[in-house]
């Protein structure tokens, strides 16, 4: 975290700047797609969402990183910790743990729901047990928790320019949206988790299975039936995302270019799969860097367009907030993003 955004976002405490400096790193260091696309929030903006994606990054690595807990028994212990230091951190605002601390700050700050924070939990501690899913149903109930939720955390971050409520469902979307494509995306390494997350109904509509997905993975030869399921997967994943899209335009125009830029880098990945054969249980597609790189430069000349532009005048009834002012809530900068 970078001095300017800490005292952009008026966070003065030298240890809770520490904390949200640590968020920064854990969110740098995992999520290069979104890190890339927060640099174009504006400054007061980007520590909230480092805490939020720093808690939700931890919180997976005790559930997917072997460096974290080796065994079921130790990932089991490690989230009910977690679980009882993010209970008492929100409710008092303090904690020993650093990511508990900057998360806990930003809950108080933006006044989000700690319901949100209970449902994460919960999905976290289904992937303790849990190694698939019937039906897409089933799988959307996980992601409410593990997905949905964290765009409706950002709600209160981002701010939009039409009420709360209306901006919600496309904030869920896009956050399924975002996790669907990560599913594509890792079919591989979630089998070596002993994890598929492709729904079993989706598989057998194309003559697939779990097992046929296993021997694909541990042969390397590909086969027809499940491209033509990943194919399907994609096609269901491109539909999310046209219902999160509209959910972009509601948004504080400060906030715009950081999310269509994270749009269109997740999406990107779905035509950098298709571009491979969709070949996913064999090896990861990658973006390039340098189309990485195109699609954030031009959201930094987006903000540079707006910032040139006349400002209209902001509708009472909908105000768009500056930084809220540390530790109290921000009702009137609604939010929304993933």
């Amino acid at each position: 975290m970078t001095r300017r955004e800490l005292d952009a976002a008026r966070i003065s405490d030298p240890g809770l700047r520490a904390a949200y400096r640590h968020c920064r790193r854990l969110n740098a260091r995992h999520g290069r797609t979104y890190f890339l696309a927060t640099r174009l929030l504006p400054v007061h903006r980007r520590p909230a969402v480092h805490a939020l994606y720093g808690f939700a990054r931890w919180a997976d690595d005790i559930v997917d990183d072997p460096a974290c807990a080796r065994t079921p028994e130790a990932r089991d212990r490690q989230l009910a910790r977690l679980e009882g230091e993010l209970a008492s951190g929100l409710r008092t605002g303090r904690s020993s743990e650093p990511v508990v601390r900057a998360v806990a700050d930003t809950a108080r700050t933006y006044a989000i729901p700690h319901e949100h924070f209970a449902h994460f939990m919960s999905s976290m501690r289904d992937d303790l047990t849990v190694t698939d899913y019937a039906t897409y149903e089933d799988l959307r109930s996980y992601m409410h928790g593990s997905a949905a939720v964290i765009g409706l955390q950002m709600m209160p971050v981002l701010g939009t320019v039409v009420p709360q409520e209306v901006a919600a469902p496309h904030a869920a979307a896009l956050g399924i949206a975002f996790q669907l494509t990560n599913f594509l995306r890792d079919v591989g390494e979630d089998l070596d988790r002993g994890r598929v997350y492709l729904p079993a109904d989706l598989l057998a509509a194309h003559g697939a299975d779990r097992a046929l997905l296993e021997w694909s993975r541990a042969t390397g030869k590909p086969d027809r039936r499940i491209r033509a399921a990943l194919e399907a997967a994609a096609d269901l994943t491109r539909s999310v995302y046209r219902q999160a899209r509209p959910g972009i335009d509601m948004l504080d125009p400060r906030a715009r270019p950081c999310i269509r830029t994270a749009y269109t880098l997740y999406g990107g990945i779905l035509d950098a799969i298709a571009d491979d054969g969709y070949a996913v249980v064999q090896r990861r597609a990658v973006v390039p860097r340098r189309r990485r790189a195109a699609v954030a430069l031009g959201g930094a000349a987006r903000i540079l367009t707006a910032r040139l532009r006349p400002r209209p005048l902001r509708s009472p009834e909908h105000p768009l907030t500056a930084a809220p002012a540390h530790g109290s809530s921000s009702n009137g900068s609604r939010g929304y993003g993933s």
